[in-house]
């Protein structure tokens, strides 16, 4: 049994699918990111030169590390469309823009 991915290549068919799958995937990172932030501010220890102050990099890393990966995706997507002129690549890429920049801001903040 295999699936034909290219069916999810138009934009009907992926809406179907990823209006199925965002739900899931939501509650999903929602249960990581409380997981992820209980463990760097209540389980991790303190640093004894800088105290408190290390934890920032908790949040700081990550969200460079993610405004640096979306970006590549997005390109990666834009070259996609550009190359084989698909709709759904180009509606991707604009997608994506706004999250990396989201984090690409907090990056700079907690920076």
């Amino acid at each position: 049994m295999s699936i034909n991915w290219f069916k999810y290549s138009a934009p009907a068919s992926f809406y179907s699918l990823a209006g199925k799958l965002t739900p899931i995937f939501s509650a999903i990172a929602l249960i990581l990111f409380v997981v992820g932030l209980y463990i760097s501010f209540f389980v991790a220890p303190t640093d004894f030169q800088q105290s408190e102050a290390y934890r920032i990099i908790f949040i700081h890393v990550p969200a460079a590390w993610m405004s640096m990966f979306l970006y590549l995706i997005m390109a990666g997507w834009a070259a996609i469309g550009l190359a084989f002129n698909t709709r759904l690549s180009s509606m991707i890429a604009t997608a994506i823009a706004p999250t990396g920049a989201m984090f690409t801001f907090l990056a700079l903040w907690t920076g």
